[in-house]
């Protein structure tokens, strides 16, 4: 590999690899202010309220999937015309690594919950398609030898032509998103050692090592053999029981749909816009959102959220709810349209009850709606009588990516949390609150 990325001239000590060696391209991209920023990210957000370990940065993780990213390209290199990369130039490698080392520059504060107000709020993706065309990022690349936009097409896709992407390029997108992607191969783990549970383990040595390209249908595709079978069930497994146990944790989203608020508050009371939040880490935006020029609703959720005094379960809801999840659910979509409910049911509470409840004190939480397809390839050596040569997962393994959505919308739940004062009203009010949720005149603009 150093002919296409030059000479290591340091490591950096990590605590899932042990050694991470980086040339002075690398060290010189991370040394940038923009990458310097994600040092002040949680990788998980909330997640430290349950688990204190949970303090690990969007920038080891990001180190993390350039070692995974150096991995696989070695492995398949080595392969070459036997199921590799054959004769790849150099050039392609460099960026690779760069989108590898690059594909979270975008994030914003506490991890992904912000994204979820939508517009003007843009997707991390696009927000780094940005940072790299136009910071000091794009400069150091450059003297990398790497085009800064052909980084932005792997990481962001909907930034780049899709006639830009064909041939080996299919191969480096599906490396860095797709059911095989490195990503998730390294923050799976390391989430699940950062909180010591007993979930998130993936046999990644196996899995990297049973990469294959192939043809397939007309075109290249990232595939594995039969060898890694087993290895890409870990990671699906390990997805599952992290989202069940950690991510959703109701903990967790109880906090980010308290920091959500927060922030939808301020951009439409003028005094925060979404191009603030990209400059903005888990501190300084904290910092920002207790100023007092912040919205009375703002700085008291973020009060409570320094102090602890975090919003409480008072009424779940299961897909099994039927239309009442449905139409919970599609608020996700409304931002706004959620804060006109939260603010209503905040008003009938009050009406029923007597008491002062703030707008703020009922809030809905919906987690976003995950995509759990499986569409990566199989290919076998010698195949069983009964199997072909090429297989998709599905044929292969019988586990089909419907299946997999199935149990994952028994597992997700929508919640309405309250100051903890109103839990037990709220509760005992349900059947009020949950008439004022399904009623027509309070249901979103399709």
């Amino acid at each position: 590999m150093e002919n296409f990325i030059g000479e290591d001239v340091t490591v950096i000590r990590d605590s899932l690899y042990s050694q991470v060696p980086i040339g002075e391209h690398v060290r010189a991209l991370i040394s940038t202010p923009q990458f310097l920023r994600l040092q002040r990210i949680k990788q998980l957000g909330w997640v430290y309220m349950v688990w204190p370990g949970a303090t690990h940065t969007r920038y080891e993780h990001s180190l993390g999937v350039y070692y995974l990213a150096r991995k696989a390209l070695e492995h398949l290199i080595r392969l070459g015309k036997n199921g590799g990369l054959e004769d790849p130039q150099p050039g392609e490698i460099r960026t690779v690594l760069a989108a590898a080392l690059l594909h979270d520059i975008g994030h914003y504060p506490y991890s992904h919950g912000i994204e979820e107000l939508g517009p003007p709020v843009l997707p991390h993706e696009e927000v780094g398609a940005m940072v790299i065309g136009s910071t000091d990022v794009s400069s150091v690349l450059w003297d990398w030898g790497v085009d800064p936009h052909r980084v932005i097409s792997l990481i962001a896709p909907s930034k780049s032509p899709e006639h830009e992407i064909n041939g080996r390029w299919l191969i480096y997108r599906s490396l860095l998103s797709g059911a095989l992607d490195i990503d998730k191969i390294d923050y799976l783990p390391r989430d699940a050692q950062a909180c010591n549970v007993p979930y998130g383990r993936v046999d990644t040595e196996r899995l990297i090592a049973s990469l294959r390209v192939l043809q397939f249908e007309g075109s290249p595709h990232l595939a594995i053999t039969d060898k890694g079978i087993s290895a890409l069930h870990s990671l699906i497994r390990a997805r599952q029981e992290m989202f069940d146990n950690v991510y959703w944790h109701h903990t967790n989203r109880a906090c980010m749909v308290m920091l959500l608020r927060a922030v939808q508050d301020a951009i439409e009371a003028g005094v925060l816009s979404s191009e603030d939040l990209i400059n903005h880490d888990d501190y300084s935006l904290i910092a920002l959102l207790l100023r007092s020029d912040m919205p009375d609703t703002t700085r008291s959720l973020v009060e409570s959220l320094v102090a602890r005094r975090l919003h409480k379960r008072a009424i779940e809801f299961s897909v099994q709810a039927g239309v009442t999840f449905q139409r919970l659910n599609s608020l996700f979509y409304h931002p706004g349209s959620r804060k006109e409910l939260e603010i209503r049911l905040a008003s009938i509470l009050s009406e029923l009850t007597g008491l002062e409840v703030m707008p703020h004190e009922i809030l809905i939480d919906i987690p976003k709606p995950e995509r759990w397809d499986v569409d990566a390839l199989v290919v076998f050596r010698r195949p069983p009588i009964g199997l072909n040569q090429i297989m998709t997962w599905s044929e292969a393994t019988g586990m089909r990516s419907h299946d997999l959505s199935a149990y994952e919308s028994y597992q997700r739940r929508i919640r309405i949390v309250t100051t903890q004062r109103l839990r037990d009203r709220v509760w005992t009010l349900k059947d009020r609150l949950i008439g004022e949720l399904m009623a027509p005149s309070n249901r979103p603009a399709s």
